[in-house]
């Protein structure tokens, strides 16, 4: 099991008490992610939370990955209406039968893109790299943006369901597209220094 981290560490605002969140936040939140896969499944459940706070469905992130086969876009393609019953009777995910559906659905359209070229469109709309956006308080961070209002329009145009500009600028900030760390949060300046380090997506 993990350390729990420090408690005395200046963080991002919006992180409050629960170890569990803190340690998202430390380890996770903002990291530039480049595997095609694991940005899907972020996305996913970055659609799961819309309506809900982050923190539920981290609570049951590991219960989604074995509901739905560890996000593994080729068995869950074949997921039918028996698979849709089975999930939408599984309390230990978020039972919402359009996201579930979505969900298949956005395996169909990811598959048709392909592993890296998911990756690399969507690093496209910031240029291959991540954006350092140097936020000093909360307030200035945006809900959604012109880039992730284009990202989402792309992705529908593919097929994609729940890819709202809301909710891909949180699912962009999640998977370190863009360095939404507060200046004063400890994460930033660790953050941006793997920004630095990972190489360009084009």
């Amino acid at each position: 099991m993990s350390p729990t981290p420090a408690k005395d560490k200046p963080r991002c605002a919006w992180v409050g008490d629960d170890p569990l969140y803190r340690d998202y936040h430390d380890r996770e939140w903002g990291v530039p992610e480049r595997d095609g896969r694991a940005l899907w499944e972020k996305l996913i459940l970055d659609g799961f939370q819309a309506g809900l706070s982050w923190i539920t469905i981290l609570r049951k992130r590991e219960n989604f990955r074995r509901a739905f086969a560890g996000f593994d876009p080729h068995k869950i393609v074949r997921f039918g209406a028996r698979d849709v019953t089975r999930l939408m009777g599984d309390a230990g995910i978020v039972r919402n039968r359009a996201k579930i559906e979505a969900t298949i659905g956005n395996a169909r359209a990811w598959l048709e893109l392909g592993d890296g070229e998911f990756a690399k469109l969507c690093w496209s709309f910031v240029g291959g790299k991540p954006r350092d956006n140097r936020f000093s308080a909360r307030a200035q961070i945006p809900a959604e943006t012109a880039e992730s209002r284009a990202l989402g329009k792309e992705l529908a145009g593919r097929g994609f369901r729940f890819v709202g500009p809301t909710i891909v600028y949180a699912w962009m900030q999640a998977c370190g597209l863009v360095n939404d760390h507060l200046t004063s949060c400890f994460r930033y300046d660790q953050v941006k220094r793997t920004s630095r380090a990972s190489p360009s997506t084009r």
